[in-house]
């Protein structure tokens, strides 16, 4: 009877300590930088 609660236990403690790590992961994820057009922004500033 013990031996069920335990693997139980073993695969809860698993699988919270997976999602710790997967969020860890993805808030530490850098986002893709987007090349960003300057001279069409200077442009855009002069134009007002």
């Amino acid at each position: 009877m013990g031996v069920s609660q335990l693997k139980r236990k073993d695969r809860r403690n698993k699988a919270i300590a997976n999602n710790k790590v997967t969020t860890i992961k993805r808030l530490t994820l850098k986002p893709t930088i987007k090349k960003v057009d300057v001279e069409a922004i200077k442009a855009s500033f002069e134009n007002k």
